[in-house]
This record gives structure tokens, sequence and C-alpha cells, in this order.
């Protein structure tokens, strides 16, 4: 029957596709003889150019080989991707003559001011924000980290122990047979580490809700379990304390979801007492810290304040310079904004209700006191620096503070991470993962091997230090290195408000050497922290002298 509307020559699209597919190629012969058919045929059009080549892309007749390069980029932009957020962009064209070295400082340094010395130093400052990746590169292979044998490993896990000092000789001719320098290897990437949970990336533990999310947590919703998990953190946080005390630990880190805190043994960092400083802090922190009676200072806010103070009385000098008769003291200065408080509540005295508005006022009173220490919340200025018996006080603090573990979120339950060069109750021993790399970059008209060793995990100071004496020893007193910092931690820079007398710190420091690490690193990490609010993010080797840059 037909139907009104309906095309019998209407096909659906898929049987379109069928029957252009059907039809004969060029190449086929066709069904009937055309006239023409012995004709000469018309040679095919040329290819049309690819409209998305350019110039530089473009296929050419003789050109030298682009593998290597495209290997060197390939190697080295995954490692050096994600430094910073504003990263220029891949495609930017370099001079002919770069090399590996170029490219990382170019990438991935900040745009900032350098702060590089004036002259090669034979050692750089202590650094005490933790690292979370190394990348050395040196024109000698790294050949001799690879591959340790299971004795080598063992004994670097042995000396590591026994806080076993080695000391190598200023260049070693062959590395990759120096069975003393990759034993010296394996101990400089032992670390201690609370709670173990294999599943679970426990650093860095701020902003990592999403690496937790989807992980099985059992403790999440069992609150005996969670009862459990803190009680033995508790006996780990107690025992790193009691540790660091007698000397026999020389710093260890508190890794919350909020803040990250760095307890110091009396004799590092310049102080003659214990010290912690915490980092970022709050308004609420603060005011419960006060609650328990512990005393605390904000180095960085009160360094602005004094700035802030002698800016002003320098300007007030000037004026009262150039118009001695209009000049005031600043006590005459400040009445007229008394008064002027005084006016703005007239109005409620005429109405009778003063009085029921004065607890309010008293409340606004005190926060615009606070004002300046509100605005430094989560921020590198919100630094707190605890001293002395006062971190005893602060250790209590932090056992019964309910904020310290989320309640909600991914990370709910889940104790702080606790991160120590030394082995503690409760602690778990782990290992930095290393691994090396080679690559060729093209220098002028021609290729030269770069070599790297990348270092992963929460590389503390103590292994950084300890990492490039071994590479200053194998690579021949020449390699560079890129550092990246968690950046909560890059303000425990900041130099502390009492520096040791040099009778007094060689009392102090007596039992040092006892905590376990080398001589030489620490004699670096008792030295005043020099590098304030930034860290070292790229540090370089040539003819055995560091230069940094910050």
């Amino acid at each position: 029957p037909a139907v009104p509307g309906y095309s019998p020559g209407f096909k659906k699209p898929p049987a379109t596709l069928r029957l252009k597919r059907k039809r004969p190629r060029r190449s086929e012969p066709q069904a009937e003889p055309q006239p023409c058919a012995e004709a000469p045929r018309v040679p095919p059009a040329p290819a049309r150019r690819n409209p998305f080549s350019s110039l530089d892309n473009a296929p050419r007749g003789r050109q030298p080989p682009r593998e290597p390069s495209c290997v060197l980029r390939s190697f080295f932009l995954q490692f050096l991707e994600s430094a910073y957020e504003d990263k220029p962009s891949r495609n930017a064209e370099r001079p002919e003559g770069a090399n590996v070295l170029t490219l990382a400082k170019d990438l991935h340094l900040p745009a900032l001011t350098p702060d590089v010395p004036t002259s090669p130093r034979h050692e750089f400052p202590a650094d005490w924000s933790i690292k979370t990746r190394l990348l050395f590169m040196s024109s000698q292979p790294f050949t001799w980290a690879e591959h340790l044998k299971a004795q080598e490993e063992a004994q670097g896990f042995a000396q590591h122990c026994r806080a076993a000092e080695t000391n190598l000789p200023q260049s070693v001719q062959e590395p990759k047979l120096s069975t003393e320098l990759r034993c010296a290897f394996q101990q400089s990437l032992v670390y201690w580490l609370h709670p173990s949970l294999p599943w679970l990336q426990l650093f860095p533990r701020i902003g990592a809700d999403r690496k937790i999310a989807g992980k099985a947590c059992p403790w999440s919703q069992d609150e005996a379990l969670q009862q459990a998990l803190m009680s033995e953190w508790s006996v780990s946080f107690t025992s790193l304390y009691n540790l660091l005390k007698a000397k026999l630990c020389p710093y260890f880190y508190v890794c919350t979801y909020q803040f990250t805190v760095l307890f110091r043994a009396a004799g590092l960092a310049g102080s003659d007492v214990i010290t912690a400083v915490i980092s970022p802090t709050t308004r609420g922190l603060r005011e419960a810290m006060r609650n328990e009676g512990i005393e605390f200072s904000l180095p960085l806010v009160e360094e602005s304040r004094t700035r802030k103070q002698k800016n002003s009385e320098v300007n007030l000098e000037a004026e009262a310079a150039k118009s001695p008769e209009v000049s005031k003291s600043p006590e005459d200065g400040e009445e007229p904004a008394t008064s002027d408080d005084d006016e703005s509540f007239s109005w409620l005295e005429e109405m009778g209700v003063r009085d029921k508005v004065k607890k309010q006022d008293a409340i606004s009173i005190k926060l615009q006191k606070e004002k300046h220490e509100v605005q430094v919340d989560h921020k590198p200025e919100s630094l707190a620096l605890v001293k002395g018996t006062n971190t005893f006080t602060l250790l209590n603090f932090l056992i019964n503070c309910k904020s310290l573990v989320a309640v909600a979120g991914p990370q709910a339950g889940l104790p702080p991470t606790l991160l120590s060069p030394t082995a503690f109750r409760g602690g778990t021993m782990q290992t930095l993962k290393a691994r090396s790399i080679n690559a060729k970059a093209r220098v002028r008209l021609a290729y030269e091997d770069v070599f790297s060793l990348e270092v992963i995990g929460p590389v503390m100071p103590h292994s950084l230090h300890s990492l490039t004496m071994l590479l200053k020893a194998a690579q021949r007193g020449a390699f560079s290195a890129v550092l990246y910092t968690h950046e909560p931690t890059a303000v425990f820079n900041t130099s502390l408000d009492n520096a040791s007398t040099a009778p007094n710190k060689e009392t102090v420091c007596k039992d040092l050497p006892k905590c376990g690490l080398h001589s030489k690193t620490l004699d670096q990490l008792s030295q005043l922290p020099t590098l304030g609010k930034s860290s070292i993010r790229f540090l370089e080797m040539k003819d055995y002298a560091y230069t940094w840059k910050s």
C-alpha cells in the first residue's frame, strides 16, 4: 500500500555509505568499455600540502636525525613538568647550543631574583624544607647507582642502623666498582615512617585527598580502629620526642592534613634549646595553643611589624624635617581616633542602649587588634615558633587535639605522618626510590651524552646533604640538581630570633654526634638558617664548589 509522503528513492545514511563503497575505483576496469578507454591516462594530481605543517616540521630532503633530541625531550620533560604552574611552552624556540642543563634551568626555576652567592662556596646552606623529588644531572654516568647487589643493599641498611660514617676520597676513580660508594648510597636513601600503610601515599598530606580518595580506608567508619591507630601514633610520637630530647634523634616532622610541624634538637639551626616550628597556622589553632598555656611567637609577623614601624618613623622624620611647624607627636595623632570612636557611639548613649552593645564592641576591638594576625592565616607568614619546655606542652596538645585528624573526607580517621632520619618505636624503615636514565643532548652540531639520577620520596635535609657528598666524589666534583620542594615546608628556613654564642654552642652540640648523622651533615644543620621563606630550587657544583638558586 502506498504511504502518502513516502519516497521509495530515499535511503538511510548507512545505505548511502554502502553505495559509495561499492562504486568502482579509478584503478579498477570499467564494466562497459568507453571509446576513449585506450587513451593515455592523466597523471594523478600532486599531493595536497598538509595545512597543519609549518616550515619547522615540514619534510625536508636531507636532514640530520632528530631522534636523540626527541628522546631527550621525552625523558627530561616528564621529570621537569609540573614543577610550577606557570610553565613556558614546550615549543619555545631555543638556541642551537642549548643543552639539557639550560633546559632544566629555563623551564622550571621560579621567576624570582635568584639568590646566587657572589662566589662559589664549598658548602651550601641548610635547607629544612622537605623535597618531593630530586633530579641530578651530570656528564659522568650514574651506573654506580644501578642494580645494587643483595650484599651491598644489606650492608647499606646495617650501616644506617649502626650510624656508621663513610668517608670517601675526593674523587672515586671507578665508581661502579666501588662497593663502599654503593653501600653508602643505599644508606643515604633510608628514612623512617609511621604509620605504614603500603597502599596509601602518606606524604605529602596537605592536599592529598585526591590521591587517597577511592583507596581502602577501613578505619573511616570504625571508631575502635581509629582509637587503636591514634594510640599507636601517640606512642610513636612520644618516643620520637624522647629521642630528640636525649639528642639521639636530630629532628623529625609531623605532617597533618592541615599543617606541618618540625621538631629540632637543641644545637640545630643555631638554637641552644629544642625548637618546634608550625606552618601554616590559623587564628583558631593559635588561640587553642594560647589556651593550653603554650608560649609561641610569630617571627615573620613580628619582623613585618618592626619593618613597618621603622618605615613609618623614617617617614615621620622626613615630614618633620620638611614642615617642622606642622609636625605632631604620635601620641597627639592617636587622640583624634579615640574621640572619633566615642562620637560614633554617642547616638547609642542618647537612645539609652550604649551598655547593651558594650560586649559586642569589645569583641570588635579585639578583632581589630588581631586583624594583622588573621590576615596571615594559611600563609607562610603564619609560621609559629615554640621553644624550650613549651615544646613538651605542644607535644601533649597535639596528642589530645581533636582537630589534628580529619573528621570527614578521604583522610578521615588517619593519624598524621611521622618522618624521621633515625629509628623510633613503631617506625617502619622505608627507602627513597632512585633510578638513573641516560639520554643525549644536542650541543652545537653534535650530540653529547647526559646522564641523570632521579630520587623520589620525602627527601629530608640529611638525605639531600648525604647524596651531594656522594655525588661530589662519584661525579668528580661536577653535577647539577633540580630540587622540588613541598611548598608548605619552605618557610622552615626562617631564621630563629636567637643565635647561640660560640662557647655555649660547643656545650650544646657536645652530644649531637650520637644522633646518627654524618659529622659534615651535622655541621651544616647546626648553622643558622639563611634562606628565609624560600628554599633551594637549583643546585650546581663545578670544580668542587657550590652555587645555588632559591
